[in-house]
């Protein structure tokens, strides 16, 4: 762990919110008297991330602000639909998840009951009731482990320059942001 910073949370977002508002970063470090580098690792990736977040705010307003009243209000009411299908997906990713958790945990505890020197004593059924639970448990996370799969296969697509990170609609019908590049409808 490393040392304490000698300032405290408030002072550090105060070196943020001025660095975003165009302030340098050599005039905050002798203001607050901490290194320069102590401020570009810290924040560097903070504010571009942040500036990445206002441009795309930018050109979403600038796209909208050029369709027609109705037209706009039929994209706000896609985006919150698909707002509203995203969150329901993560939910039901949590409780399968929740619910593949303590299938397993039944079926764990099922297990332990099981004699190792003769597994058929009791009979087939009870090892049958454990397949069942194991099947269940691993359905029951076939919401989650596909959402963290296309996630994945994103980021690694991304991160070997093939695509950009989805965004927005296109990447929901299946369609390239890149105009160069054809679509898949």
């Amino acid at each position: 762990m490393g040392r304490p910073s000698k300032l405290t949370d408030a002072q550090w977002e105060a070196i943020g919110k001025r660095l975003l508002a165009g302030e340098s970063t050599s005039a905050l470090a002798r203001e607050f008297k901490v290194s320069k580098t102590a401020i570009s690792v810290r924040f560097s990736k903070r504010n571009e991330t942040i500036k990445t977040v206002a441009n795309q705010i930018v050109e979403t307003e600038r796209a909208l602000s050029k369709l027609n009243v109705s037209e706009q209000m039929a994209a706000r009411s896609l985006a919150d639909s698909l707002k509203d299908i995203s969150e329901h997906l993560a939910g039901a990713a949590r409780f399968g998840a929740m619910t593949a958790h303590r299938l397993a945990g039944i079926a764990a505890q099922q297990v332990e009951k099981i004699d190792d020197a003769d597994p058929l004593a009791k009979s087939a059924t009870q090892l049958m009731g454990i397949s069942a639970l194991t099947k269940l448990a691993n359905g029951a996370s076939e919401i989650g482990l596909n959402l963290l799969r296309a996630n994945k296969e994103a980021l690694e697509e991304a991160g070997r320059g093939k695509k950009p990170v989805p965004t927005g609609l296109n990447h929901f019908y299946g369609e390239s942001s890149d105009p160069a590049e054809p679509t898949d409808a």
